[in-house]
């Protein structure tokens, strides 16, 4: 069930278990739907005084929380801060099966993380995705999981303007990614018409090379963030240093709470002694 809003009065629908897409969805279209938050919506994440003046799309848990005997709820989007993995499963019947499968797999929140290309025919996984990596009490500078993690974190004090320079990263290594995957995959198969064997050790290299390079750049991409937005500056290219304002609507916010607390008050000039 969900809440419909017409005319500001709210109507429960049920919603369908599934929908027949109109076309065959790709999987930019997948990891699309999986980076939602409600984007455009009235549950639209982006806004409202929770999303603070840089439009954070997250609510921090408890979700739900009660005030003056009523009880509220903040809704959860596709893409979350608390995601500890996702993939998108990519098959296709015209290839054999190690080539066939793809798992686009990716750590942490959909939105700012990247997916790297997994087939199922790998041998092992790779070593900064793997299990012991790192864990959940021990952070490693080699585990995706942390690196991602890291660089999240920092987005979320200044969303809005950082996650315009995170997407620029995320769009060059996965679009980079699937530039390269027709012609990967015709070497595969040749390797696989020789022996499978030769197939599976060259894409077991081929997503471990991804996934270090990944976090590499990734790490790389967690410096550049601190450095452009150090104390809450924002230095360009040239490294010339500015201090946008807050949004104009976030300064509305605090006088209507504050009243003339900050006001600066204009005093007369002082008369000049008259002997």
């Amino acid at each position: 069930v969900a809440a419909n809003f017409i005319d500001g009065a709210r109507e429960d629908v049920e919603l369908p278990m599934w929908i027949k897409p109109d076309r065959k969805l790709t999987v930019q279209d997948l990891k699309k739907a999986m980076r939602d938050h409600f984007d455009g919506t009235v549950l639209d994440l982006h806004t409202g005084v929770g999303a603070g003046p840089f439009e954070v799309p997250y609510r921090w848990r408890p979700l739900t929380w009660e005030l003056d005997g009523k009880k509220y709820l903040n809704e959860r989007a596709t893409a979350t801060q608390q995601t500890g993995f996702s993939f998108i499963a990519q098959m296709r019947a015209n290839l054999p099966d190690p080539i066939a499968g793809i798992l686009w797999f990716a750590v942490d929140d959909a939105a700012s993380t990247v997916y790297v290309p997994m087939y199922c025919g790998i041998l092992e996984a790779p070593y900064n995705y793997r299990v012991g990596t790192g864990d959940f009490y021990h952070f490693s500078w080699d585990s995706a999981f942390w690196v991602f993690n890291w660089v999240a974190n920092q987005a979320y004090a200044r969303y809005k303007d950082m996650i315009v320079d995170i997407h620029a990263v995320q769009w060059e290594l996965e679009g980079a990614f699937l530039e390269a995957q027709q012609g990967v995959e015709a070497e595969a198969l040749a390797l696989h018409k020789q022996s499978p064997r030769r197939a599976r050790e060259y894409l077991t290299k081929y997503s471990a090379k991804l996934a270090q390079n990944t976090v590499e750049r990734w790490k790389k991409l967690g410096t550049e963030l601190m450095m452009k937005y150090l104390d809450g500056n924002v230095r360009d290219s040239q490294g010339n240093i500015t201090h946008p304002p807050y949004p104009e609507q976030w300064y509305r916010r605090i006088i209507e709470d504050d009243g003339d607390r900050f006001r600066i008050r204009e005093f007369p000039p002082t008369k000049p002694d008259s002997k």
